[in-house]
């Protein structure tokens, strides 16, 4: 059987236009170990992109495997409505120890768009259990990504996701949304004190009263682009939630578990969310899973005798899922015993400064913005001017084909690449995936 026309024969890939498959055919995976991947003909490929930013610790970590392996002969799932496990009460409990202060209910879903609705509906049922039933809307930022079920949707701002869908969406108000690279205050990110926040200002003062949520990527506005922000932007969208009563929730579903230099971006502004969205790194990419973490300020709106309905009417067959709860606790045992945070720090600083060196002056790099061990390559077709590549040549693309070949995979985000390795790459291999970038750029820009 050809595995790759069979593919084709019957799959619908997710976030791709099928017709592209016609020159580029799905690659078979046969394998994986660490940075690498390996397809049916033992072709290596160094997965710089952490297969959509979830696998933290590498592919096959031996610790995760064995954790999930030692529950699978136990206990493979069970209703997680007045029943529970082992797994999920330790889980609960060894996150409640690394999260934002104040944090401390966690929610179980199945995947990250789904933490996102749970977000949201807490959001509006709180409101409406605590006498602001006015507060009915969303407040989100441009360029915006938070998944694609039609809430999630809803709060996005990017068209290539949510356009089409628009006539199904909720209202969401839009807020533009920081953009270093190009800031229209002239400043750069050294001399930035987020004078892009008075966007925020004009929009709560219009319509706070009626908002229940603003939800925001911390930091990294991934899907844009990996467009990276100040953290005092952050202190500034918690201080106006404070003053207007609108909760503030983070999707931390890229960003969390290290991949900002920090366990979450949240910790480099110094306050904390309202409601914390998880997933992603989570679990390593082993299994699907996701979180919505709160307060007890929130938790304590939905809790009263069954017969005043404010019951948080909500739920996903996986829920606290075992062997997804037990991935994820085999991700925190390498977290904490390995000291990952610590040398994931020194691996980011020798990443940035290496792909600093080899493609800082090329005449097509605009930028290279950095956060953690996720570096952004803006490319450019006027380096002086800011100008973008005519998004019809799909140059990003083409160099993402050539990096195929070249046994690197660097998915691009429009005519941004971007490395966001597992936290525990070494140095070796960083060289080995900043060479083969530049080669595949040289080939198709030069």
């Amino acid at each position: 059987m050809n595995l790759s026309q069979t593919d084709l024969k019957y799959i619908w890939h997710p976030c791709s236009q099928m017709k592209d498959y016609e020159e580029l055919p799905p690659i078979v995976i046969k394998r994986a170990k660490g940075v690498y991947l390996y397809d049916e003909n033992d072709k290596s490929y160094m997965d710089i992109i952490s297969s959509w930013w979830c696998n933290l610790l590498g592919h096959c970590n031996e610790t995760i495997n064995e954790s999930i392996k030692a529950q699978l002969d136990k206990l493979e799932h069970v209703i997680f409505a007045n029943f529970t496990h082992e797994g999920a009460i330790k889980l609960a409990h060894n996150l409640s120890q690394i999260v934002p202060k104040g944090l401390c209910k966690f929610n179980f879903s199945d995947n990250g768009s789904s933490s996102v609705e749970s977000a949201l509906k807490m959001s509006f049922q709180y409101h409406y259990q605590t006498n602001n039933p006015q507060k009915t809307r969303f407040m989100c930022l441009d360029d915006g990504y938070h998944g694609e079920t039609i809430g999630a949707l809803s709060v996005g701002a990017m068209d290539l996701y949510a356009k089409i869908y628009k006539p199904m969406l909720l209202d969401s108000i839009r807020i533009e949304s920081p953009d270093c690279y190009r800031c229209k205050y002239g400043k750069t990110r050294q001399t930035c004190d987020a004078q892009c926040f008075e966007s925020a200002k004009v929009a709560f003062e219009k319509y706070a009263k009626t908002t229940a949520a603003i939800i925001v990527e911390p930091l990294v506005q991934g899907a844009a682009g990996m467009k990276i922000y100040p953290s005092i932007y952050l202190k500034k969208l918690r201080k106006i939630c404070d003053e207007t009563n609108v909760i503030l929730i983070a999707d931390e579903i890229a960003t969390g578990f290290g991949r900002t230099g920090k366990m979450f971006a949240f910790n480099h502004a110094n306050v904390s969310p309202d409601i914390m969205v998880v997933s992603k790194g989570l679990t390593g990419g082993y299994m699907p899973m996701s979180i919505t973490i709160t307060t007890q300020k929130i938790y304590d709106a939905f809790y009263a005798p069954y017969n005043e309905g404010k019951a948080f009417m909500h739920s996903h067959t996986y829920s606290g899922n075992p062997l997804g709860c037990a991935a994820a606790l085999g991700v925190l045992k390498v977290l904490k015993e390995q000291d990952i945070l610590k040398n994931a720090n020194v691996t980011a600083k020798y990443l940035n400064e290496n792909l600093n060196l080899a493609l800082k002056n090329h005449k097509n790099v605009g930028e290279i913005r950095s956060i953690g061990l996720i570096n952004a390559i803006e490319l450019v077709a006027n380096k002086d001017k800011k100008i973008d590549f005519n998004p019809k040549d799909r140059v990003g693309y083409q160099i993402y084909k050539k990096a195929l070949k070249n046994g690197l995979l660097l998915r691009p985000l429009g005519n941004v690449l971007y490395f966001n390795p597992p936290l525990n790459i070494t140095k070796d291999e960083i060289d080995e995936a900043i060479k083969l970038c530049v080669k595949s750029m040289k080939e198709i820009l030069e």
